[in-house]
């Protein structure tokens, strides 16, 4: 569903796909109308953070949309309109990494038939983690692949990573696995853009506040314990030594230069292990760079084009000006 300044692309259709478990899973996909395409010129596959379901990324996928591309997106297990994982909604709860590439993998096999390619990989955050993580493990359907501060490594704040591991350990042994980190449900109906904003754009940030109070069941609170291990351990095995060299497609980690969730240090040095990786920061951009001043959501989109012109090349619908950046390739 959308909200006024913020309605959803034509051209898509909802649906629903077993994830591992059986587990009911959304997903929606979206044709570009003949105005923008009258070929296809491949299929975008969209991969939200955490907290984030398909309805955040609305302007994004019209983007993608207007320059001829389909858009395959979908809303992670636990969140989102997908299953959650426990009784508590609120609860942003995981259990294992393999469930995700599980599921992740499901989902291409079951609009593979109908995306046509080449594939190109999009993932922000925690997405754009488990998108790594695919590749890594021999996902070989995608042609190339632009993340946004994947969650490599998070940041823990005031506690080292030795003591926040120590205590993970220490919750699950105790079966407190699907208790909130620290006791802190952290409402999302309480959060406000001078106080919790991931972006610079009050206008963007208030279009995502509307959608969340129009439909209240995408709303997800703190992360629990179980998440917070999954979190730690798709980081880590992203991080293992040898293991970026097996991707060979291009990939580009567009980073926020102000980013307070993940370590943009870990993900340039992620980005110079790929084989065709690129990193390219964005300087003053928070955490949500999709989500930022056009300025600064135009290095993504120039980097996307750039992506396309060489995954995918074609005529463009679109053009977007690419604004301050720093490129520095991997």
């Amino acid at each position: 569903m959308g909200v006024p300044g913020a309605a959803c692309p034509p051209g898509g259709e909802g649906d629903w796909f077993r994830g591992a478990g059986g587990l009911r899973l959304r997903a929606a996909f979206w044709t570009p109308s003949s105005l923008q395409a009258k070929t296809p010129r491949g299929t975008v596959v969209l991969s939200p953070g955490r907290t984030e379901p398909i309805e955040k990324y609305f302007e994004l996928i019209g983007n993608f949309l207007a320059r001829g591309f389909c858009v395959l997106a979908h809303d992670w297990r636990g969140q989102g309109l997908s299953a959650r994982l426990l009784p508590d909604r609120l609860r942003g709860h995981a259990r294992a990494v393999e469930e995700f590439l599980d599921d992740y993998a499901r989902l291409l096999d079951a609009y593979e038939a109908r995306a046509p390619k080449p594939w190109i990989m999009v993932g922000h955050s925690m997405g754009g983690c488990l998108n790594l993580l695919t590749l890594e493990t021999g996902e070989s359907r995608f042609g190339g692949a632009l993340l946004s501060s994947p969650m490599l490594r998070i940041k823990t704040g005031k506690r080292s990573m030795w003591t926040v591991k120590l205590a993970v350990r220490w919750a699950l042994r105790n079966g407190k696995a699907g208790d909130y980190v620290l006791d802190d449900p952290d409402d999302p109906f309480d959060h406000t853009f001078d106080n919790d904003a991931l972006t610079s754009d009050r206008a963007r940030y208030d279009l995502w506040r509307q959608q969340l109070y129009a439909c209240p069941h995408l709303a997800l609170g703190g992360p629990t314990w179980g998440w917070l291990a999954f979190a730690l351990d798709a980081g880590e095995r992203v991080l293992k030594p040898r293991a970026l060299k097996g991707v060979k497609i291009p990939v580009c980690v567009v980073q926020a230069a102000e980013d307070d969730k993940v370590w943009k240090q870990t993900n340039r040095w992620a980005a110079r292990r790929l084989g065709r990786g690129r990193y390219v920061e964005v300087p003053t951009a928070k955490h949500e760079v999709i989500m930022e001043v056009d300025e600064l959501r135009g290095v993504f989109l120039h980097e996307f084009d750039a992506l396309a012109d060489y995954v995918a090349p074609g005529p463009q619908a679109a053009s977007t000006s690419a604004g301050a950046r720093t490129a520095e390739p991997a």
